[in-house]
């Protein structure tokens, strides 16, 4: 009976317990990320901005009205109304859209730019995350290892099979992992409130663990073809060729802001009768036209007109840059993810086998009392020393590729 509600509770558990897989990582990423939501705030701020820039100039009403305040001079009174409208000259207005078309193109080409290093530094942290958890993993066998053979020593020691300096020892170095355990443990879970902040998680519910395995696949590579792809796809070049876009668009608004404008004004009048002796006059009804025509005295200065053909200029030089800047990224991430699967490869020659058998042979020897407790200790140590590195190395080769992949845009 109790067997059977003991095995209950462990499946209750196992059900309860919560696996977090990277899929379903990146979607909360890219759906509940705060700075990723708040980013999409400035596309939005783009396309109001659009629309502002369609409006036309208002027009103007102006009404007034004139009275005498003398009244026994019976000058009458008089209404007039006018309406004014500024007609703007030299494609003003359709070079103000173009300017903030120009914005909303840059403006989503910068999100698309924030997202895919959000992906690439969200799939590190996921890496990073694995990594540590087969370090803890690591830990824990090495402890559970250590503390089987403290509890044999013990019973050997009991038995005066051999001298207490040696179970005192494995039970000192048991103790000594089981810190270690503890603090990879405290590491483990700092990577998951990582992982919580990157999927926007107020809560910070850490799930109990995470899918997937660091591995390696090498792959060949042809550098000019891939910093021909990255220029293509990099969503910071298409930003700064939108830049560039706006700061041509922003000299022929320049341009367009030294045309005159036209003021255009109609209106009409009523003046009543005047009742005066000494100069009597009908009641009458006037309309006014007319045409306003502004001196343009300030396109003398043409700071503003230099300032934007400097604007051109430098945001060529700046394109280039980034062109540049790809294309050293792209070799970069190549050649750090060669490196790091030649690295990876020299695993793969038996060094991680080789150690674990030393080691497991090292303890067989112990237990037969044909060598002492620091030998042992010495190939639990190199052994552990071998699975960390390897561990660290898968990790880098992952990471490299994570690298190549946000210098490639992909």
């Amino acid at each position: 009976m109790i067997l059977s509600f003991c095995a209950a509770s462990l499946m209750s558990y196992a059900q309860e317990k919560r696996i977090l897989t990277f899929n379903e990582y990146l979607n909360n990423v890219k759906t509940a990320n705060i700075g990723y939501l708040a980013e999409k705030y400035n596309v939005d701020a783009a396309e109001a901005n659009l629309k502002a820039a369609r409006v036309f100039p208002d027009p103007e009403l102006s009404v007034s009205y004139a009275n005498n305040q003398n009244w026994d001079l019976r000058m009458g009174y008089g209404v007039d109304a006018e309406l004014s409208y500024t007609l703007e000259l030299g494609g003003k207005r359709r070079a103000r859209i173009r300017v903030a078309q120009s914005e909303k193109e840059m403006t989503s080409a910068l999100l698309d730019d924030y997202f895919r290093n959000l992906r690439a530094d969200a799939t590190l942290a996921y890496l990073a995350a694995l990594k540590q958890k087969r370090f803890c993993e690591i830990q824990n066998s090495s402890y559970r290892q250590m503390l089987s053979l403290s509890r044999a020593d013990s019973i050997r020691f009991r038995l005066g099979a051999i001298p207490e300096v040696d179970a005192r020892q494995s039970k000192l170095e048991a103790a000594a992992m089981l810190n270690e355990v503890y603090a990879g443990e405290g590491d483990w879970r700092e990577i998951l409130v990582q992982l919580s902040l990157f999927q926007g998680n107020n809560s910070m519910e850490l799930p109990d663990s995470i899918s997937g395995e660091l591995s390696y696949l090498k792959r060949e590579f042809d550098l000019p073809a891939l910093i021909a792809a990255a220029q293509v796809n990099r969503a910071d070049l298409q930003a700064a060729l939108k830049s560039k876009e706006l700061s041509h668009n922003n000299l022929r608004l320049a341009k367009a802001n030294r045309a005159i404008d036209l003021g255009i004004s109609l209106g009409g009048g009523y003046s009543s009768e005047v009742l005066n002796e000494i100069a009597p006059a009908p009641a009458f009804r006037g309309i006014t036209a007319g045409i306003g025509i502004p001196l343009k005295f300030s396109n003398a200065n043409k700071g503003e007109l230099h300032a934007a053909q400097l604007a051109v200029m430098q945001s060529e030089q700046q394109y280039r840059a980034v062109e540049l800047q790809i294309a050293a990224e792209v070799a970069q991430a190549c050649n750090r993810y060669s490196t790091a699967c030649r690295q990876a490869e020299q695993f793969d020659t038996g060094m991680l086998d080789e150690a674990e058998a030393i080691l497991k042979k090292k303890i067989y020897s112990y237990e037969r009392g044909e060598t002492n407790i620091l030998e042992v200790l010495n190939a639990q140590r190199t052994c552990n020393d071998i699975r960390v590195s390897y561990n660290e190395t898968l990790y880098n080769c992952a990471a490299a590729w994570v690298e190549l992949e946000r210098a490639c845009g992909m």
